[in-house]
Parts: C-alpha cells; sequence; structure tokens
C-alpha cells in the first residue's frame, strides 16, 4: 500500500514518539514560537491530528529575548506507567528539563529540571525501575553522548554523566535515543549536522553505558548521496513497534524546493523498519526515503480533514495558530463584539523584532495553496499597519499590508531579505474591509487583494528562495503565514480586526 511523505507536513522536525495500546503520539521541535512542543496523535502512522500543546504557559516556557532559531530544541516523548514525558531543552533560558501528564491533550506540570548539560535530552525507563536521561554534550573538546541515572520524581542526577558513545565519526554526534529490543540495550543518533549530511546511525550493548557496538551497515538513515531526490537532510529519528508487531522509524527531512533551497523548514517522515537475522535494523531497505513510499500500513483511520476558514469564533485560538516568543494577551481580542473576528493590537513592537509583535501564525504546510484573511482596519496615524505576512524570521519575511503613507490609505507589499526592506507595490484604497493574501507554488508567492466578495487583484509576485533556510544561514524553522498589526515603535491603542483566515491547498 502507498503512502505519501511527510506524514507531518510543514514546519514540524526533530520528531518523537511513543505507542499507548493501539494509539499513537508524537511531538516535535517548536524553537522561538509559543505556545511550544505540539502534540500529535495518530491510530495508523500515517494519518495525524494535533490535539494539543505540551508547554501552553510562560512558567514552562519563557521566551523572554529568545533569538531566532533559539528557544525550544528537540524534544523527546515517552509513556511510562500511566504517565507521558516530554523532555527537552530550553536553550535560551531553562536548559535541560521535563513535563508530565496523564492527559497528552490537556495540561502539562511545571518544568522539572535535570543538571546534566548538552541538548536533545531523552528518557529510558528500564525494566528494573531505573531511569536514564541521555543527551549530547561537548567533553574535551568533541561532542560525544553522554547517560546518567536520574530520579523521575525530582530530575535529580543519581550518578555522574558518563560518555557511552561518540557515533560513526560523522560531525555533531545528537539526538540520542536508548532502547531495549532483544534484551540488548541500542543507542540510535543523529550525525552529521542538519543538513545535506544529516544521517541516522545505531549501535548497541549489554549495558546502557556501554561500550556500543556500532551497526555495521551504519548509516541506517541517510539520503547523502542521492543528490537528485528531492528529499534530503533525512535524520534526527524514534523508533516504534506498532501494535501488530512491525517497527517503524520517524524522522526529519527536507523538500528541495529550488535547486539546493528549502523554505517549508524540517519536516516529520515516516518509514518501515526490517531486524535482520544478526539484529540490526534496516530502513526501508537501502535507507533512501522518497516522498512517495510503498509499505504494508496498518489499518487506515484517517481523520476528519483540517477545515478550510477560521472564523475567530472560539474563546482561544485554534491548535494551529503560535505566537512568537511569549505573547501579551492584552494585545489579542478574541471577544470583539462582532460575531466572528480577532484583534490585534498595533503594538511598538513590529516583525523585525526579536519580541513579541501582534502576530499570530501558523505553518505553511504545502508548496501549492492559498491563504486569504478579511482585513478590517483604519490606520489613524503614520507608522500603523497591518496585514498578512509569510514570515520566516525578523530579517527574512514578505507582507501584504493597510498602511498610512503621507496621510494617504494605502495597500503595499513589502519584501524583506537579510539587511534590505523595500516597497515591491502600492496603490491606494478607500475606506472599508479588504481582503488580503497569497497564492503559492514551489517557486513564488503571488499577493492578492480584493473587496469582499469582488474579484481578486494580482499585487506583485516574490520568490520563494529569499526567505529559504539557506538565504537565512540555516535557521531551524519554516515559513508561517501570519496576521499582524504594529504602530513601528509608537504607541497606540488603535486595532486591526481579522474577521476569518482561509487555508487551502491546491
Amino acid at each position: 500500500m502507498k503512502y505519501q511523505n511527510p506524514v507531518i507536513p510543514g514546519y514540524n522536525p526533530d520528531p518523537s514518539i511513543c505507542r499507548v495500546g493501539e494509539d499513537y503520539y508524537l511531538a516535535t521541535s517548536s524553537f522561538e514560537y509559543f505556545p511550544g512542543v505540539p502534540i500529535y496523535h495518530s491510530r495508523d502512522l500515517v494519518n495525524w491530528e494535533q490535539i494539543g500543546y505540551a508547554l501552553s504557559r510562560k512558567s514552562q516556557l519563557p521566551l523572554d529575548n529568545c533569538k531566532p532559531s533559539g528557544g525550544i530544541y528537540a524534544p523527546t516523548l515517552r509513556y511510562h506507567d500511566g504517565r507521558f514525558y516530554m523532555v527537552t531543552t530550553n536553550v535560551s533560558n531553562m536548559g535541560n528539563f521535563y513535563v508530565w501528564t496523564e492527559d497528552p491533550a490537556g495540561e502539562w506540570s511545571e518544568p522539572i529540571p535535570v543538571a546534566q548539560g548538552g541538548i536533545d535530552p531523552s528518557l529510558f525507563f528500564d525494566d528494573d525501575g531505573k531511569v536514564y536521561f541521555t543527551s549530547n554534550q561537548s567533553i574535551d573538546n568533541q561532542f560525544c553522548i553522554t547517560t546518567s541515572q536520574i530520579d523521575i520524581k525530582t530530575g535529580r542526577l543519581l550518578t555522574k554523566p558518563r560518555k557511552v558513545w561518540g557515533g560513526t565519526g560523522g560531525r555533531n554526534p545528537e539526538a540520542p535515543h536508548l532502547y531495549k529490543i532483544g534484551g540488548k540495550y541500542y543507542l540510535m543518533i543523529a550525525e552529521g549536522g542538519t543538513e545535506l549530511g544529516h544521517m541516522e546511525t545505531i549501535a548497541r550493548s549489554d549495558s546502557p553505558y556501554g561500550p556500543f557496538e556500532s551497526c555495521p551497515h551504519n548509516p541506517i538513515l541517510s539520503q547523502r548521496d542521492h543528490p537528485l531526490n528531492i528529499l534530503q537532510a533525512t535524520g534526527h529519528g524514534d523508533l516504534v513497534q506498532a501494535h501488530d508487531g512491525s517497527w517503524w522509524i520517524v524522522f526529519l527531512g527536507y523538500r528541495l524546493s529550488r535547486n539546493a533551497f528549502h523554505h517549508l523548514g524540517r519536516e516529520t517522515f515516516l518509514a518501515p523498519v526490517a531486524w535482520d537475522e544478526d539484529g540490526w535494523p534496516h530502513v526501508y531497505g537501502d535507507g533512501q526515503i522518497h516522498t512517495t513510499m510503498e509499505a504494508e500500513l496498518l489499518p487506515q483511520k484517517p481523520f476528519a480533514p483540517d477545515p478550510v476558514r477560521d472564523d475567530f469564533d472560539g474563546e482561544r485560538l485554534a491548535l494551529p495558530w503560535n505566537y512568537l516568543r511569549n505573547p501579551n494577551l492584552a494585545d489579542y481580542d478574541l471577544n470583539t463584539g462582532r460575531k466572528s473576528a480577532i484583534g490585534l493590537r498595533c503594538g511598538e513592537k513590529n516583525l523585525y523584532d526579536w519580541a513579541s509583535p501582534s502576530f499570530i501564525g501558523r505553518r505553511q504546510q504545502h508548496w501549492d495553496c492559498e491563504a486569504y484573511t478579511l482585513l478590517d482596519f483604519e490606520p489613524l496615524a503614520e507608522g500603523e499597519e497591518a496585514g498578512f505576512t509569510t514570515f520566516y524570521q525578523p530579517r527574512y519575511h514578505y507582507e501584504i499590508a493597510v498602511v498610512r503613507r503621507d496621510g494617504v490609505r494605502k495597500l503595499i507589499v513589502r519584501r524583506t531579505s537579510t539587511d534590505m526592506s523595500y516597497i515591491a507595490f502600492e496603490t491606494e484604497i478607500e475606506k472599508g474591509p479588504i481582503v488580503l493574501g497569497v497564492k503559492a507554488d514551489k517557486l513564488n508567492y503571488t499577493f492578492m487583494y480584493g473587496r469582499p466578495g469582488g474579484e481578486m487583484q494580482t499585487a506583485c509576485m516574490a520568490s520563494t528562495q529569499p526567505i529559504s533556510t539557506e538565504a537565512t544561514t540555516m535557521s531551524f524553522t519554516g515559513t508561517f503565514f501570519g496576521l499582524y498589526a504594529t504602530a513601528n515603535g509608537a504607541t497606540s491603542c488603535n486595532k486591526a480586526y481579522f474577521e476569518w483566515f482561509d487555508y487551502k491547498p491546491l
């Protein structure tokens, strides 16, 4: 049976998975976005729906002064004795910590810190009740994998961290996951950096502390020798045994949109795993992954498709929406007195700041898609603006927006890349609501505008390449479609009202 990769498209890197009965749960990295660590649920490993976030409060996720691609790095999700545990690193504030819950769709505990350094932490619950904490660290100026035993109730180290494996020679050995399979301890890690040389390797031992024997056919997963494949940089994986006994791996990768460029971010992929007679895993035969895969799947149990339109008529934002860093909730109004709308105050911060502007965004998940919003906004002073943005980082974004320039209400398209920002389109517009948005394909964004119920007009086109990962010096996130309002440094009480938002794959 065929299935399509990625199974969770758009910026969803560093996936970690666990199984509870016939249900599967998965967590991914979130970096500077809030809430943090989205949690997904599946019943067949191919179809996934988001059910919540592990970090939904500022006390769990302080992001003050968080730089782009800072914040939350790779999580690990595990289930043990009725509880889910999510362990991760806040590289901007807290270091390594974990939270727990009995309901992955609900609220999670306050953070429990662990005094072991490094990033990409993982938990392993052994049969004898011992709990091991594994991370990557630099020892004697070399990165390696270290393991310690901890008290799972308090996070206290019970043993000193010990170096257990340095990998196979690839740079940046990281993303360790420890398993016990067939009486052996398997340590699977990523090497090569999360770029074109990325790969997944594995070793085994009779002890969680090693010594570890490297798999003779490492790497078990990599696209590094297949430059013509649009899917690249596979690695940072996590193994799971399905309820039918089959084995699978989830892992990150990205799809090239133009030559060596990609802009959707690193996504979550799936592949079957077979074990040979010597007890070593093989990923999809030769370890090369494709966007169309063929495997013996679990019975398919798809979820209802996501609605195209969000009317902003709930008491809180729908799960796909994120803020940049910790939001000032006073800048957002879901109880506007209108039938449906969200109000965003024109705050002092804007999209260029390492702060939390009045902004909500959702991941762009498809190359070919369109997204539109209905904006009701009257800028009252020079510098006030509101609109729709394709946002990657503070120095890399495009927006179509309503502004006041020289006392006149205008519609603009602005392009920002590195230190250059310029107006690519400008026209005067009359008062009243306006539909703004974008029609996207692999190579370009076409910015559109029109009156409600009227014909959409093209403002201008912009290439996806200047806001790709490679253009932004290898950042870790992906493109968001966002709504924003700002007074660009001034103090204002004026609000922009977004009455609905549509996202539609094409």
